[in-house]
């Protein structure tokens, strides 16, 4: 079963997509016979319930034509994600994307520890990137011990998280402007904006 509960009722049948209506009438009966439940040998009560539902389908026109279009979606699917697979740039970007919300966590906290927080949201915002993209990171960063969501569900780095930071001299790779409360009226841009370097890299060196 893949995601959103789809059942690939082809692979289930060992058939072609193509296949024709004889051709799917001979493979269920071979396999209703082999996974019956009253079959004491090769007997499998829901591999037959699965098998039943395949034929139900795959054998009515007009149903297999709707089940078609959603075979088709969700194998497109499948082939975009080993497409982004194969593609080592974006891993290489998702490392950078990665290195920039962790340091723009550790900007907002050594600017202001009564409110170290900032929402994912803005962080999308700031670099860029899509909010589900930044879910992913978020999720890798606070497996490390590196973020952690704080009581209004922000995102904040934790003292791991600095030391990360700053042993790895992470730098923004462009200088997005922080903002500031979670009020629109009172967001304003932050016009002394750090870089991970200059006063930053000067304080660490010490």
């Amino acid at each position: 079963m893949g995601e959103n509960g789809f059942i690939d009722y082809y692979e289930l049948m060992q058939l072609n997509s193509n296949a024709d209506t004889d051709t799917i009438e001979r493979i269920f009966r071979h396999l209703a016979m082999k996974f019956h439940p009253d079959n004491k040998e090769s007997g499998d009560a829901e591999k037959f319930r699965l098998i039943v539902d395949a034929h139900r389908i795959l054998s009515d026109p007009e149903k297999r034509a709707g089940y078609d279009v959603t075979y088709q979606d969700y194998w497109n699917s499948k082939w975009n994600l080993a497409s982004e697979a194969s593609n080592k740039t974006a891993f290489g970007d998702d490392r950078v994307n990665r290195e920039s919300v962790l340091s723009i966590l550790y900007v907002q906290r050594r600017r202001d520890m009564k409110k170290p927080g900032v929402g994912a949201y803005e962080v999308a915002r700031l670099l860029s990137i899509p909010p589900e993209l930044v879910e992913f990171h978020v999720w890798y960063l606070k497996e490390k011990g590196w973020v952690e969501r704080t009581e209004t569900g922000q995102l904040a780095i934790t003292a791991p998280g600095v030391d990360e930071v700053e042993q790895s001299r992470l730098r923004l790779g462009k200088d997005p402007m922080l903002m500031t409360g979670g009020d629109v009226r009172g967001r304003r841009r932050m016009d002394d904006t750090f870089r991970l370097s200059g006063s930053a890299s000067a304080s660490v060196g010490r």
